[in-house]
């Protein structure tokens, strides 16, 4: 049994929110970590003869984390939230939860609605959701650091075969639309042709200043999602969607 705790920000909520507040703090620890943090917990509570609380877990859960700098953390703060403002304001789904304390730096779970139409509009939203990161670190910071790309699974990397794929595979192309031009490696096509790496990369700076018109847009919102995020370093679903949707 798991008790909110007096002062905690665990304090009333139901358990299921408690729970799936506690798994959003938890992203990118592994089984043995958890089970480690909750039994240490437990042992603290028994010594101090009170029952276990949302705090006690918390606080176990920090613990396993590296410390990570000011500046690195509000950078990660300003970049999550660039995504899911964009995402939350573009419809393209839910936000499950939000967090800059991992061992990679932040991270975010989005899901995308059943709605998802194949369009070209729809892969153009996907595009400035995917560069929302960058384009809020440029607002705010007024440079972009390197957390968007460096890795295949990078913002960067996914928005650039998006890209790619709406010009050569998609019938969203410029030239030849009809053509279905399979590529297993964009960085070898799009270095043998620049005229092709241009039209992606413009379509890619599009949707940058798309996100950028968005968060723009939204920026209360917006300022409100950073400062919550910086603090906590983890939300969850439910208090995203109460910060995005609070009134002005």
């Amino acid at each position: 049994m798991i008790g909110t705790g007096e002062g905690s920000d665990g304090n009333g909520l139901t358990a299921e929110r408690v729970l799936r507040r506690l798994a959003t703090r938890a992203t990118g620890l592994t089984g043995a970590d958890i089970e480690r943090v909750v039994r240490e917990a437990r042992l603290k509570a028994r010594r101090e003869k009170r029952p276990l609380t949302y705090a006690d877990i918390e606080a176990g859960i920090r613990g396993h984390r590296p410390p990570v700098p000011y500046d690195l953390r509000w950078r990660h703060a300003v970049h999550e939230s660039g995504h899911a403002v964009v995402h939350h304001a573009l419809h393209l789904g839910s936000i499950k939860a939000l967090t800059i304390d991992t061992k990679d730096g932040g991270h975010n779970t989005l899901t995308f609605g059943s709605a998802r139409t194949d369009t070209v509009d729809w892969y153009r939203r996907m595009l400035s959701m995917l560069l929302a990161g960058r384009a809020a670190e440029l607002i705010v910071l007024k440079s972009a650091g390197s957390g968007a790309g460096g890795a295949e699974h990078s913002d960067l990397a996914r928005a650039t075969r998006i890209a790619l794929d709406m010009e050569q595979a998609l019938g969203f192309g410029a030239r030849y639309p009809l053509l279905y031009l399979d590529h297993r490696d964009p960085a070898i096509i799009l270095n043998r042709n620049d005229d092709l790496a241009g039209r992606v990369h413009q379509r890619m700076e599009m949707a940058q200043a798309m996100a950028t018109e968005v968060i723009l847009e939204h920026r209360s919102a917006f300022d409100r999602l950073v400062r919550s995020l910086f603090d906590a370093q983890a939300l969850d679903e439910e208090t995203v969607l109460e910060i995005l949707t609070a009134p002005e």
